[in-house]
């Protein structure tokens, strides 16, 4: 009833085939699309400040920022 091929001596289902070949289809595009993990990022860029003060104004400054963009994100 099932048409059947010799591979490599042995006689095979062409159902058989059609699964092994639908298995690897799928398997090759999920790994391929799946993409390998991504580095991680530093939290924020380095800050190049010449003194304390200017290095605690760009932190506050930031901060600020930051919690202005919570608040508007709630609206």
């Amino acid at each position: 009833m099932v048409q059947m091929y010799t591979i490599l001596g042995r006689q095979v289902g062409s159902h058989y085939l059609a699964m092994g070949t639908l298995s690897a289809l799928f398997g090759g595009s999920f790994l391929a699309l799946s993409g390998g993990s991504k580095p991680a990022l530093p939290a924020t860029p380095p800050i190049n400040a010449s003194s304390s003060d200017e290095e605690n104004f760009v932190k506050k400054f930031l901060e600020e920022q930051d919690s202005g963009k919570k608040g508007a994100a709630k609206h």
